[in-house]
């Protein structure tokens, strides 16, 4: 009977809301025979007070009075292995989220009726019931607001004594699925933001406050496990296995930036209790450096680990507890007792920093011979060489924990939250006070520094392009904190790598790129200037962990893929010596001079003609006249007697082959073209009437384009393309031959001509003495 009414009746109207529930209060249990009716039931229910929260108060005025959420209560609890839970939980959520009225929000939230679906005994064993319920928490913590907050959370006298809301979250804090995990860090944050006193005596206080250490715990494990991924590695290096390395300090960076969040919320306590969390579970461990300290870490992963959370969390008490700890050994003791002193200021120091700088004080002072500023003037001796921290690893062969160290050192000299107890022995601000300049470690062992850089720099085999441009980054840096003076050794070890990276480039011409060079040099020349002179070059100090387990190399490859990276990475070295050698003689980076000088690739006129044979195109008309005939096979279309003519326009060449045309005996349609650079023109030994050809594949400007200079995955993949031409003669292949290379040959004289006022660079002079920097006529290429 009423099924036949239910066509005539208006599914939003009132009625038929009040028929609804009492068709769910009707039902005494839920079993599998009558779960899609109670369903279809909760559906309908949420749907019309969707509807009647916007359009009908007196649809909620009834959902009030029939207390339809203790329905869904005990729907709850009247569920017998129905899998009831995830739909109701679906529902709720939705109708939550579509919540528009505060008076709506407020009754749902009160008589515990949340509290008590949230507190429900769930089996979450086995099924896909912890998205539903983790989806509805995040849903109820929307609508959080210090009204509402309160109607959530037990409360006996003064204190809250249960907030069901955030203690079943912070169940599924470490689940397995990153979207849960995401839901619950939201959640968190929500309840974070509301200004609840009560609520963060509440999150702050034992056992509640676990949470805390238990996530810097976890992030501690993540860090182990890369610091495992990193010594396992050493000896190979792949891109999966950098994949991996990626992605483990993806997960870390997203655990810094959730803590860092909390930290912004801004209360005392909440951020107090993190950062102490923080410096005391992960910071100071990884800052002992030395894994017979106790430390679970490598020096690099430390450093590495160290120089990331600065970037991403930093903040005067994380900046100065950093520095305090791997300054401690170059401090005198009343520094020592001045900063500890400092509790006047606007930092509100951690505990766990003075009780760790008393710690290593300790040991700082149980070598008298290394006390105080003695302690970095002795590196000879071992006992104090143990306790040398930072520079100890600054000045280490390794270059990984050079740049890492170098890289942390300078973090903190540039921070602008740096104490000033502090910033005189490593800061950069103030730098013109003479007695500042004496007692700070950059300029004190500034030759040193520069050294070691320079040392990295001139190495054979040279490392990556990255790392080169890094240690160009640190040069300038450093050389304008000094005033651009170096000494003679030092500028000796440039000379040498400058020469290097210009013989690199030289040889480059030769190889099957050189046509790109020019192209190349415009686009690296900004981006060299780009990486030098912003201060936040180096974003992610990855490099040094990169640097730790090995580098990938493509030695002896001849795919022409490889063969442009390696060009590339030539131009852009070169292109940052010259910018170092600039920079320390005027202070200035060079503007790229070629930039108006580079000739078309299509021509080097500013016209062209239909018919000349550089300009033509697929199914073109050429002149045959310069042709030599040949035959050639395509897989498709079978042998075809075709002309072979190669041509050279300045500095773009390409080699043609023409078919005849039926009509016309001198005028030929061009049926395939090749880059004449990379042609590598070379007569089969078994079939002197053969030529082979070498086409190249890869096209730099998709890679460009795409990945925006880094690897594309995919062109390992890509193999060059094969031409073999056959001729009627051996003489008539030998000439053949002789023609490619005589166009290659007028091509790359153009391309080197182009070239040569960059490759015509001088070494740099003594500048040490302080006198005029000058440059001398010895060439360096």
């Amino acid at each position: 009977m009423w099924r036949s009414l239910w066509r005539s009746i208006d599914r939003f109207s009132l009625q038929y809301f009040k028929y609804i529930i009492n068709e769910l209060r009707a039902i005494k249990v839920v079993d599998m025979h009558n779960k899609e009716l109670v369903v279809d039931l909760l559906q309908s229910i949420v749907e019309i007070v969707t509807y009647g929260d916007r359009q009908d108060p007196m649809i909620f005025e009834c959902f009030m009075e029939y207390q339809v959420l203790a329905e869904f209560v005990r729907v709850l609890k009247i569920s017998r292995n129905s899998k009831i839970e995830a739909p109701l939980l679906q529902y709720l959520s939705i109708m939550i989220q579509n919540m528009d009225s505060e008076h709506a929000i407020y009754y749902c939230f009160s008589n515990d009726y949340i509290n008590n679906i949230i507190a429900h005994e769930y089996d979450f064993n086995g099924g896909d019931l912890a998205p539903y319920f983790v989806s509805f928490l995040r849903a109820v913590s929307g609508k959080l607001n210090r009204d509402t907050l309160c109607l959530l959370v037990k409360v006996h006298g003064d204190a809250v004594v249960s907030f069901p809301l955030y203690n079943e979250a912070l169940k599924f804090s470490h689940h397995e699925e990153k979207m849960i995990q995401t839901a619950i860090r939201a959640l968190t944050l929500s309840i974070y933001n509301v200004s609840d006193d009560m609520v963060y005596q509440y999150i702050t206080t034992p056992p509640v406050s676990k949470y805390f250490s238990n996530l810097v715990l976890s992030l501690k494990e993540q860090c182990l496990h890369l610091d495992a991924l990193v010594l396992a590695e050493e000896e190979t290096f792949t891109r999966q296995k950098r994949k991996e390395l990626l992605l483990e300090t993806d997960k870390i960076v997203d655990d810094l930036y959730y803590i860092k969040d909390i930290i912004k919320v801004g209360e005392f306590r909440l951020s107090r209790l993190v950062t102490e969390n923080l410096l005391s579970l992960l910071v100071f461990p990884l800052l002992q450096f030395k894994q017979s300290n106790g430390s679970k870490f490598s020096t690099v992963t430390s450093l590495f680990l160290v120089s990331r959370l600065l970037q991403v969390i930093g903040g005067k008490d994380m900046i100065n507890s950093v520095a305090a700890t791997i300054l401690c050994p170059y401090m005198s003791s009343s520094v020592r007792n001045s900063f500890q002193g400092n509790t006047a200021g606007e930092i509100n120091y951690p505990n766990s920093l003075f009780e760790h700088l008393n710690k290593m004080e300790s040991m700082v002072c149980s070598v008298p011979e290394c006390e105080g500023e003695e302690n970095i003037t002795c590196p000879n001796d071992e006992a104090c060489k143990e306790r040398s921290g930072i520079l100890d690893c600054i000045f280490s062969e390794n270059q990984s924990l050079l740049l890492a160290s170098l890289f942390l050192l300078l973090i903190i000299a540039e921070s602008k939250d740096l104490d000033y107890f502090l910033a005189p022995i490593i800061g950069i601000s103030g730098m013109h006070d003479m007695a500042v300049m004496d007692g700070n470690i950059l300029v004190r062992f500034m030759d040193q520094i520069l050294n070691a850089l320079l040392t990295v720099l001139v190495r054979q085999p040279p490392f990556s392009v990255q790392t080169q441009w890094h240690i160009g980054w640190f040069l300038r840096k450093l050389l304008t904190i000094q005033g651009k003076m170096i000494n003679d050794y030092n500028l000796q070890l440039f000379n040498t790598s400058l020469e290097q990276s210009c013989e690199c480039v030289r040889k480059e011409l030769d190889g099957c790129w050189f046509d790109h060079m020019p192209e190349a040099f415009g686009k690296e020349w900004a981006s060299c200037n780009t990486a030098l002179e912003e201060s936040s070059q180096l974003k992610d100090p990855f490099l040094s962990l990169e640097l730790a387990v090995g580098q990938q190399t493509s030695d002896g490859d001849t795919a022409t893929h490889h063969a442009w990276h390696r060009m590339v990475e030539a131009v852009k070295v070169f292109i940052l010596h010259l910018q170092l050698k600039s920079s320390i003689l005027t202070g200035n980076l060079l503007e790229y001079p070629l930039l108006n000088s580079v000739p078309s690739t299509a021509t080097d006129s500013g016209r062209t003609h239909a018919s000349d044979v550089s300009s033509a195109s697929f199914g073109s008309e050429v002149s045959l006249g310069s042709g030599t005939p040949c035959r050639i096979s395509f897989s498709n279309a079978g042998i075809r007697d075709v002309y072979l003519i190669p041509v050279a326009r300045g500095i773009s060449g390409k080699l043609l082959l023409a078919e005849k045309h039926p009509f016309r005996s001198q005028r030929g349609v061009v049926l395939a073209i090749a880059p004449l650079a990379g042609l590598d023109p070379k007569i089969d030994e078994a079939h002197p009437t053969w030529l082979h050809l070498r086409i190249r594949e890869f096209d730099p400007k998709f890679v460009q384009s795409k990945i925006k200079g880094h690897r594309s995955e995919m062109s390992s993949h890509l193999a060059d393309g094969r031409w073999i031409l056959g001729f009627p003669s051996n003489k008539a292949c030998e000439a053949a031959q002789l023609l490619i290379l005589e166009e290659i040959r007028k091509q790359r004289s153009s391309v080197e001509s182009l070239l040569s006022p960059l490759l015509r660079n001088y070494h740099l002079e003594n500048l040490s003495n302080g006198h005029d920097k000058q440059t001398s006529h010895a060439q360096v290429c």
